[in-house]
């Protein structure tokens, strides 16, 4: 059997501020890191046969404490990436609303294959990150994966494993900073969603914090 543990990068800026955030690259806030470190000292003693990550800062940055203390190293791969929201990145709802009103209508109505403005839909997501996860579940056929990644592309990902179309990704799964989603593999079945955005790890002042 094997574990994959889908992980969403502790706080930004953006996602504090509740602002498109996708091939955007910043770091993580002080309580993001914060994140991080509780995250890696929660889970450390996990046997864990290996740690994926997007190359973005701020999964790299999720995923330093608990890779430093199992001494694995983290695995990168391009597919992980978050969702490019193109001329959107870094605009808040309410302005993209106003400046490309026809877009934002089509996206809200279906990500699956309309894209944010000079960006990429939920199905060419999953056509580069899925892949990943079978790359994965052939090197690794039992233990324990963690696999750091997005808000978007983590619930697209679980949407293709679970057989929900991904143009719903932003409305029947959720993925806070810092949650954790299981989803288990083994002879007999899978994927089996164990657990989905999961922040219990963290303490409450962390779970609470404003943005998404």
């Amino acid at each position: 059997m094997i574990k994959l543990y889908f992980v969403r990068h502790g706080q930004t800026a953006l996602s504090r501020d509740n602002r498109f955030c996708g091939a955007s690259d910043p770091p993580l806030t002080s309580e993001g890191q914060e994140m991080a470190q509780v995250l890696g000292e929660y889970y450390e003693k996990v046997d864990w046969k290996a740690i994926y990550a997007s190359p973005m800062l701020r999964t790299r940055q999720t995923s330093a404490p608990l890779a430093r203390a199992t001494k694995h190293k983290l695995i990168t791969d391009p597919g992980l990436k978050e969702i490019s929201y193109g001329k959107w990145e870094g605009h808040t709802t309410e302005v993209v609303r106003r400046r490309w009103p026809e877009d934002y209508l089509k996206w809200t109505a279906d990500p699956g294959w309309n894209a944010p403005t000079g960006g990429e839909t939920a199905n060419q997501i999953a056509a580069r990150a899925l892949p990943v996860i079978g790359r994965i579940r052939k090197e690794h056929r039992t233990g324990n994966i963690m696999v750091i990644s997005h808000k978007a592309t983590i619930r697209i990902i679980l949407c293709a494993l679970l057989g929900i179309d991904v143009g719903r990704f932003r409305y029947r799964l959720g993925a806070p900073v810092a949650s954790v989603s299981i989803v288990e593999f083994s002879t007999h079945h899978g994927p089996l969603l164990k657990v989905l955005g999961d922040t219990s790890h963290l303490p409450e002042r962390l779970r609470t914090l404003e943005g998404t």
